[in-house]
């Protein structure tokens, strides 16, 4: 089963469904239904603000400005709580508004190297949400990618250049064609799509009767 994760590592419920997803797989794995090794996570770009600048900016003016007034607080009131219950520590007052295509395309250049892109995005996830970094500078995501077992020089050098670029645009192209507008989104097998960050009851119900289809 290929799971295709469309996310922005500065979206704070495509953290928590990533979290949730993680949650689900072990339980589908206790129960038999499905073997991890049958079982592959391929992250995908998703910018949910393409037009962030390069300097990081307040995020409470950023979010109320996009979605109106109050927005900011409304959010991190709901997601705070449902952070604590996945092992997740918001901090809202820490994170700013910052551009992710150097983010992207570094967890792009992750899945073609040994280490993957797991340990990389879980480290931009708590680099951002909870250290308040700045996920777009190029040093901070060195060393993201060196501490998740990255080669740190194969890391600069990708953001020293202009490479996978069309790589990252291609993944929006590709979220556009399975009309995902908005992320987390799960496109399993490339013909099933699991929009939201779901309960982990409900991922586990929707996998496994995905898998039972394919099967």
């Amino acid at each position: 089963m290929l799971i295709e994760l469309f996310s922005d590592v500065v979206c704070p419920w495509c953290y928590l469904g990533a979290r949730r997803l993680r949650s689900a797989l072990e339980e589908l794995d206790r129960s038999g239904v499905l073997d991890p090794d049958d079982i592959e996570v391929r992250w995908r770009a998703f910018q949910l603000d393409p037009a962030a600048p390069g300097d990081p900016q307040d995020l409470r003016s950023s979010v109320d400005k996009r979605y109106g007034p109050g927005s900011f607080d409304a959010m991190t009131a709901r997601l705070v709580p449902l952070g604590v219950e996945a092992g997740i520590d918001y901090r809202f007052d820490l994170a700013q508004r910052v551009n992710t295509l150097a983010a992207h395309r570094l967890i792009e250049w992750a899945h073609s190297q040994p280490a993957g892109q797991h340990a990389l995005v879980e480290a931009l996830f708590a680099a951002y949400f909870t250290n308040g970094e700045d996920v777009s500078d190029p040093t901070t995501l060195v060393g993201l990618a060196d501490g998740a077992g990255l080669d740190a020089g194969a890391a600069a050098a990708v953001l020293e250049s202009d490479s996978l670029i069309e790589q990252v645009q291609q993944d929006r192209t590709r979220a556009e064609q399975f009309d995902i507008t908005g992320v987390p989104a799960f496109l399993i097998d490339q013909r099933a799509l699991i929009p939201g960050a779901q309960d982990v009851e409900t991922l586990v119900s929707l996998l496994a009767r995905i898998a039972g289809r394919s099967h």
